[in-house]
Order: structure tokens, then sequence, then C-alpha cells
């Protein structure tokens, strides 16, 4: 099997040597610079953000609506169900209409669920806005990449490790920040500004879009086949049913249909609805028989199963943010719930977190390998978690401080570690849909943690929870490790 880091790396000096096309020369002192960058980081941190911002809104948004920690959970899977396939969906639009109209139309997405949530007249609605959320915010984060690797091929430079850095970054440190940013919204002008704020945000990025990034271009493989069908249509130019097909709706509904039936398991884990296993597995194999028959398939089985490196990462990624969403959303629930705090205290309580995520998260930029933040970060999930088993309601602020300072290690360095291992070990043409799949992978952890979490607490957070909690995620960092350390494709040589 060829190293996918290898294979990409040579497409990108095919690329040089190629002469420029008709369309902007290369530029290489602009390439990768703040105009293509801005709509790009702005649009990359609208996921993140709204994933961890609603954590210290859950227990205002419960008490309005006279519902526990078990249903405002929804609030965090509709969004992270819609996320988890709406991620490898608009990641293969993006690698075939073009990553600009995705991300533009994403953008516009995001500002109708800031509106709906803003004016949710019930709990209802306020999951439906989570949706659309998952949603829109979803195209930018494969957009980007696929924005990233288009330049490089039209430069023949590189994408440079600090820039993916950046857009690992951008997203961590709105997901860390989220938590402080939710409390501060919540407790200075109610809950319903963390789903308004969306709407400048997204306004913002919109506007970089139109303004700033590089019209769409014909895809590696539709440039192959340039020219013109028997019918006069110009190839590379995808038509409306060409995308459609390309992006495989039965496939998309499937898998929907697969996550939506474990989901509704998994928020139930008290009182299991073990009937939906059935049809859930009947989704799965019905989905495997299809992708394995279809062209172009949503998830591309075949090739998947010839990268072996991809998959694992995947795997890392999943475990990985399995454990930290468990901490992150128990985390402070506990703090309001069995502590006291306010929700504007809970988020500067976890300030620390989000403060060691983000200097992690450049210190994890600037490393050249791969296999060793992510060793540290496995190190420091199990480390962390041991931490939280000596927590209590009694403990003092300072002990809280430092539990979460020591849980952000984690978060920045798995995060450019793993984002750096996608890029290197994606296919050069379906960057897009790669790195789709890899935030799947992020929320398939997320969606269950909500779900361990309304079993844990139930109705109300409490030290017993937290500390169960706790022992998963011990017990999930210790065979992460163990991956990590086993993982050939994470040697130097095939390191980019």
């Amino acid at each position: 099997m060829s190293d996918p880091a290898a294979a990409a790396a040579a497409t990108d000096r095919t690329a040089a040597a190629a002469p420029e096309g008709p369309g902007r020369p290369a530029a290489p002192g602009r390439a990768f610079g703040a105009r293509l960058m801005t709509p790009l980081l702005l649009g990359s941190l609208l996921n993140p953000v709204n994933s961890t911002m609603i954590a210290t809104a859950l227990v205002a948004i419960g008490r309005d609506f006279h519902v526990g920690a078990a249903d405002t959970a929804w609030l965090i899977s509709a969004m992270y169900l819609a996320s988890a396939v709406g991620q490898p969906s608009m990641g293969r639009l993006a690698d075939r209409a073009g990553p600009r109209r995705v991300f533009v139309a994403g953008a516009a997405a995001v500002c109708a669920a800031g509106l709906i949530g803003a004016l949710a007249p019930g709990f209802g609605l306020l999951i439906v806005s989570r949706v659309v959320l998952g949603i829109g915010t979803a195209a930018a984060y494969p957009a980007a990449m696929a924005i990233l690797r288009a330049e490089s091929r039209r430069t023949g430079q590189p994408t440079p490790r600090y820039v993916l850095g950046r857009l690992s970054l951008a997203a961590l440190g709105s997901a860390a920040i989220g938590p402080t940013l939710g409390g501060l919204l919540a407790a200075t002008a109610g809950w319903r500004a963390v789903f308004a704020v969306n709407i400048p945000l997204a306004l913002l990025a919109l506007a970089g879009a139109l303004a700033w990034l590089p019209p769409d271009r014909r895809t590696g493989r539709d440039e192959a086949d340039a020219g013109r069908d028997e019918k006069g249509t110009r190839r590379g130019e995808p038509s409306p049913a060409g995308v459609a097909g390309a992006l495989d709706p039965l496939g998309i509904a499937l898998f929907a249909g697969a996550l939506t039936c474990a989901m509704f398991f998994l928020l139930r884990l008290a009182d299991p609805p073990w009937l939906l296993l059935a049809p859930a597995g009947a989704l799965g194999a019905v989905l495997v028989w299809w992708q394995l028959r279809h062209p172009e398939p949503f998830i591309d089985l075949r090739t998947l199963a010839r990268n072996g490196a991809l998959v694992r990462t995947y795997l890392r990624q999943g475990l990985t943010y399995l454990v930290i969403y468990c901490v992150l959303y128990g985390f402070s629930q506990w703090l309001e719930q069995a502590h006291g705090y306010s929700p504007f205290h809970a988020g500067l309580v976890m300030l620390p977190m989000s403060v060691a995520a983000a200097c992690c998260s450049l210190a994890g930029a600037r490393t050249k390998g791969i296999r060793a933040p992510l060793t540290v970060a496995a190190l420091c999930l199990a480390a962390g978690s041991a931490v939280f088993l000596l927590l209590a309601g009694t403990s003092p602020l300072i002990a809280l401080l430092c539990a979460g300072a020591l849980f952000g290690i984690p978060q920045g360095l798995a995060s450019t570690g793993n984002q750096a291992a996608v890029y290197a070990q994606a296919p050069p043409d379906g960057v897009g849909a790669a790195a789709g799949l890899q935030r799947t992978s992020q929320y398939l952890g997320a969606i269950t943690a909500a779900g361990l979490i309304g079993l844990l607490y139930g109705q109300r957070a409490s030290d017993s929870g937290l500390h169960e909690i706790a022992l998963i995620g011990v017990a999930l960092a210790l065979p992460l490790l163990a991956l990590t350390l086993a993982d050939r494709a994470l040697s130097p040589r095939h390191q980019p």
C-alpha cells in the first residue's frame, strides 16, 4: 500500500512543476495569507464554540422549560447528530461542487439557526435550532481543509504546519472558551443570547468568504476529465444532478437513520430501549451493502480498508473526544448543581482549561512530529481523569482550577496532532471528505458522552456521578495510549 503522506507530497510537487492555468498566477509570498485565512478561521470556530457554549446554559434552559439533565442532553446530541452526518456530507460536496459555495451556504444556515434559537417559544424549537446549527456549521471545517489543499496546488507550496495549527487553534480555542462565553452570555443577557450570538459571527464569516475566498475551481479528478461529453456539456463543471449523485443521498439517509437509532438508544441508557438495536443494525448492514455497490459512495469503505492509518486516526479522535466531552459537560453541570456556582462563575472556573488547551494547541502546531503530542495527550487524559476522582462538592477552588487546567492539555495536543495526521493520510482529492469523517468520529464520541452523562447524572449532577465519569475516562485513556504507541504510521518516516 502506498504511503498517503508521500502521495500528498507528490501531488504538491507535481502542482509546483505544472504551469499555471489561466486563473490567478502563483504568488508564494501571499499564499495562506490573512485574507484567505480570516474567513476560514471565523467559519471553523462556529461549530466548536456552539458545541461547548451550551454547556453552561443547560441548567438555565432546563429551569425555564422544566426539564432535567437527561432532557437537556438532547440539545447536545441533536447538534452532534446533525454534525456527524453533515461533516462528511459537506466535505464530499466541497470536494465535488466547490468549497467556497459550501462555506457560504453553511454560514447562511448558521444565521437562520441563531434566529430560530433566539426566538424559540418551546423546548422543541430549541432542538430544531441545534439541528440546523449542526448542519450549517458542519460546512466550514471540511471546506476550509479543501480550500487549503487547493491553495497548495495553486501555489505549488505544501500547506505549512503552522497554518493547520491556526485552523486547529481557532476550533479548539473557541471550543475551550465556549463554556466561559456561554456562562457570561447566560448570566448577563440570558441563555437566548447563546443562540443569538451566532448571527453576527456567521455574518462576518459570510462577508469574508464572499470578499476574499478564491472562486471554486475544478478538482484534480475533474481536471483530468476536462473537455466536453457527447452532449456538449463541459466536464469538470458538475451539474446539479451530478452533484446529487456524487453525494449519495441514499447512503446519507441510511447513515443518518442508523445513527439516529443509536442516539435514541444512548440517550436512554437508564432504561435502554433495546428494540432500537434491531433497526440500527439493519440500517447499518444495508448501509455497508450500498456503500460497496455505489460508484461514488458517501463513505468509501474500500478506500478506508486500504488506509488503515486514517482509520486509526479516526478511532483515536473518537476515543479522545468521548473522554473530553464526558468531562467537559459533566464538569460544568457538576460545578453548578453540586458545587453551587452560577453559570458565569462555572465558566470562569473552567477558564484555565480553556487557556491550557489554547497554549497546547499552539505548542502542537510548532511540533514537527505527531506521535509525541498524541502520546502526551493520552497520558494527560488518564492523569486528568484520575484527578477528577478526588474532587467533591467541598473541594477548594484551587483544586478545581488545577483539575481543569490539567484536562486542557490533551485537548490542545490531540486536536492539532490528529488534524495533521488526517491531512497527511487523506487522499489528495478527498481531503474535504476525510476531514468531515474526522469530525464525525469526534461527534460520535460526543453523542456517546451525552448518553453517559444522562445515565450517570439522571436529573441532577452529583459527586458520585462525576467520579463514575472520571473512572470511564481512566478506562478509555489507557487503550488510547496503547493505540498511539503501537501505530507505526505515526513514526517519523510517515510524518508530513
